[in-house]
């Protein structure tokens, strides 16, 4: 049974103050404080209330802003996403509003609501979503009530939400990779995962098991260490590893960040890229060529993705969620080559 929207009562309940403050506050009348007024506020975007008066100018309303709401802005990955949203908001005469959410399925509803408040038509949601469907609930009551007013979301990566979707090719690309490594005679791998709970960590390690199976090799003898999507997760993820795992001889990040930051520690730690141990990453954003050495890596098309979900979010709804899948390119860098003799 679908939840029902919240109303003004339960915004002036939950605020502590009659329902005709609540009104006044919500209105901008006379007669109450702007202290007052902007606890109200505060407290009705955090409850999800939405003024009628914004429910019914969706289709009609902020009609020339498109919001994006990001896991991580000083991710490259989502600089590259943003940038194709970008190209396509500014040719078309559009204006972006970039939030971000740092993985926090809290975050990214309330990033919904704010944008809701805000009577902003169309949500590009760029990040992976959450492999427990439990986790996305609250969201996709959210996008459906936002999406019967009126408004259009997309997202980017695999989601448990009736939404159009961007799926990179996630597992494809983990599979790919893995053939590279084994075909330059790897056998002793360790992977540093990512967080544990994404579906883009999921479908990406999915493909590098695939792989390793179909090669007659036993993946429970590959360690996976997860870690923070960034440059520090992936040194103290590479950390966690070696010291577990000192004879690996190559490493595999599920971003190029961490595969940035295992580089650094391996490096740091007296150990020859890619003499000793190869590291390869994925996604292959700007700085994957410019650190040494050069970075073994997936490309996506990310600035493609950003226009893809942007396109998806301003067509008309369709009866049924569109799906866009992309391609992946292994790109060989110098980070990569075969074992050390045994």
């Amino acid at each position: 049974m679908a939840h029902r929207p919240p109303r003004l009562v339960d915004v002036a309940k939950a605020a502590g103050v009659s329902l005709a403050t609540a009104s006044r506050a919500m209105t901008g009348s006379t007669g109450v404080s702007a202290q007052l007024a902007a606890h109200v506020q505060a407290v009705a975007s955090q409850v999800g209330y939405v003024p009628n008066s914004h429910a019914r100018a969706l289709a009609g309303g902020q009609a020339s802003m498109v919001g994006l709401i990001v896991h991580d802005v000083g991710d490259p990955y989502f600089g590259e996403i943003a940038r194709g949203v970008l190209r396509e908001t500014e040719s078309l005469g559009y204006l972006a509003l970039i939030s971000q959410t740092e993985r926090d399925p809290g975050a990214e509803l309330a990033r919904i609501r704010a944008l809701r408040a805000h009577r902003v038509t169309r949500i590009v949601l760029a990040g992976s979503g959450y492999i427990e469907a439990a986790t996305e609930v609250d969201i996709a009551a959210e996008v459906r009530s936002y999406t019967a007013a009126g408004g259009r979301v997309a997202v980017i990566g695999r989601h448990h939400l009736p939404v159009d979707a961007v799926l990179p090719d996630n597992a494809g690309g983990g599979a790919t990779l893995m053939r590279h490594l084994l075909d330059l005679g790897h056998r002793r791998l360790g992977v540093l995962g990512g967080p544990a709970n994404l579906t883009t960590v999921e479908d990406r390690l999915s493909g590098l098991r695939t792989a390793f199976g179909e090669a007659g090799l036993d993946w429970r003898a590959v360690p996976v260490v997860h870690g923070d999507f960034t440059r520090e997760g992936g040194a103290a993820a590479t950390a966690r590893l070696m010291r577990a795992h000192p004879g690996l001889t190559a490493v595999v990040a599920l971003n190029d960040p961490m595969a940035v930051g295992a580089l650094s520690w391996l490096l740091n730690h007296g150990r020859r890229v890619p003499e000793e141990i190869s590291v390869a990453g994925f996604d292959d954003v700007p700085t994957a060529r410019d650190v040494y050495p050069a970075l073994t890596t997936i490309r996506l098309p990310m600035v493609g993705m950003g226009k893809q979900a942007l396109e998806l979010v301003l067509k008309p709804p369709a009866s049924r969620p569109r799906r866009r899948r992309t391609r992946h390119e292994l790109v060989v860098r110098a980070s990569t080559a075969p074992p050390p003799p045994s």
